[in-house]
């Protein structure tokens, strides 16, 4: 079996050699994406695993005139996979996981710099300003934090925050047993009106793009602290400029950012980015942005290239996999 790896950071290089080795595969390690102009670097592969590489119909196209039916993204989320024209074409794809600890710690880091105004302290620390004035913080204990979406990640960030003694608020479509002993589920509505701290912890679908506006704004606290590490379409970018000037946001902290493609996990020191609402909301003094990381660790990273070439081999072998991504055109036409 061959297998084509695109997208191959430094980190992932070593995890692929050993897993070639372990399972006596052949896989083709490349760091370009895969598009329309690299398509053909495959030629004569069973499988392709991307990273981030955007799959548009035009490049489903070319694999199926290779012959290449099978496409694993080494990420969770796939909305940068045209999976409708993929499953038209036959062409199988899956997704990855990894454990929710990474994200969820980060995620809490996030609060409490946010909470501590580390940012502010950080940069007046680099000017030798070691001054208090506008640093003052607030503990976790006395505030109640909401957590929206409570898969394993956001159980697992109530897991985290279950020991600093805050009152946590919890919104899913499908209640969690075992989070409800640590939170209390309430209405979106109310975990707006009632949250410090809110946090999301959803993927992204029609019904959830933007729902950070205006008007869910307007029914939160005024100097509400908002932490985004899930996707960056979740938010609407001009509203929450608007709730940053008028200081309905308190403090934002963002490991996702919307139209980050192309800018995060590249350098661009040297190049013009033309992304003007992340520029003017880096500058504020309230604002954390990072650079999509959060779910950056050493086991999330083999987590992510061991489901890529896993699924890729369960289906050569098999015919299926567990990280398949289904929808009805897929099934109905297996």
């Amino acid at each position: 079996m061959k297998i084509t790896a695109y997208d191959t950071r430094k980190d992932e290089q070593g995890i692929f050699l050993q897993l070639a080795k372990k399972y006596h595969i052949e896989i083709q390690c490349l760091t370009e994406a895969l598009s329309e102009k690299t398509a053909h670097l495959a030629e004569g592969s069973d499988g392709i695993t991307i990273l981030g590489s955007h799959i548009t119909a035009g490049v489903l196209q070319l694999l199926k005139k290779m012959d290449i039916p099978f496409l694993a993204t080494r990420t969770v989320g796939y909305d940068h996979i045209d999976v409708e024209t993929a499953a038209k074409l036959q062409i199988r794809i899956s997704n990855a996981n990894y454990g929710p600890h990474g994200v969820a710690d980060y995620t809490v880091m996030l609060i409490l710099m946010s909470l501590r105004k580390y940012k502010q302290a950080m940069f007046r620390a680099n000017v030798n300003d070691y001054s208090l004035f506008g640093l003052q913080g607030r503990e976790m204990k006395d505030l109640t934090i909401g957590i929206i979406g409570t898969g394993k990640i956001g159980a697992k960030v109530i897991d985290n925050l279950s020991g600093f003694g805050c009152k946590i608020l919890a919104y899913d479509h499908f209640r969690n047993d075992l989070v409800a002993e640590k939170a209390t589920y309430t209405s979106l509505e109310e975990l707006y009106a009632a949250s410090d701290v809110i946090s999301l912890h959803i993927p992204l679908f029609e019904s959830t793009a933007q729902m950070i506006n205006k008007q869910s704004l307007d029914k939160m606290k005024n100097g509400v602290i908002l932490i985004n590490c899930s996707r960056g379409e979740l938010m609407n970018n001009t509203d929450l400029i608007d709730a940053i000037e008028h200081e309905k946001i308190g403090a934002l902290g963002l490991d996702v950012f919307e139209n980050e493609a192309g800018i995060y996990h590249f350098d661009r020191r040297t190049e013009i980015i033309k992304n003007r609402e992340m520029a003017y909301l880096r500058q504020f003094p309230n604002v954390i942005m990072t650079q999509h990381m959060a779910f950056y660790t050493d086991a999330a990273v083999e987590s992510m290239v061991s489901c890529g070439v896993n699924s890729l081999m369960s289906f050569y072998t098999e015919g299926t996999s567990e990280n398949e991504i289904r929808n009805s055109l897929h099934l109905a036409g297996n």
